[in-house]
């Protein structure tokens, strides 16, 4: 499936339950929001080996692969309420970005591209 697809399949499954009403740009990144909250809250207190092994456990990695599903169906309805295109969207970020953190200023660093100096 495309994203177009996906994008499709998720306005039918809303204009299906009449729910289109209420996929407005807010509502929907407000949704967006407390659904990365919970993916979030898989993590919560989590060692950084615990959080590793997540997906080890059965019943962690499903409740990961919903906690994603339910984050990328927002995004999708998000971005075809509003007109933008993903792919094209992503694409651009990505150029946006090899030119803020060049591979041989930021190879192996953590810091924001703006504190790697001059």
């Amino acid at each position: 499936m495309t994203i177009r697809d996906l994008q499709d399949t998720l306005a039918q499954f809303a204009r299906e339950r009449d729910w289109e009403q209420f996929h407005t740009p807010k509502n929907l990144a407000m949704a967006l929001a407390g659904e990365a909250g919970e993916l979030l809250e898989l993590f919560q207190w989590l060692t950084p080996e615990q959080a590793g092994a997540l997906t080890a456990q059965p019943d962690g990695a499903q409740a990961l692969r919903h906690e994603l599903a339910d984050v990328f169906a927002y995004l999708l309805r998000l971005a075809d309420v509003t007109g933008i295109d993903l792919e094209e969207a992503l694409a651009e970020k990505i150029e946006l970005n090899r030119r803020r953190y060049p591979a041989d200023r930021a190879f192996g660093r953590a810091e924001k591209y703006t504190k790697l100096g001059a």
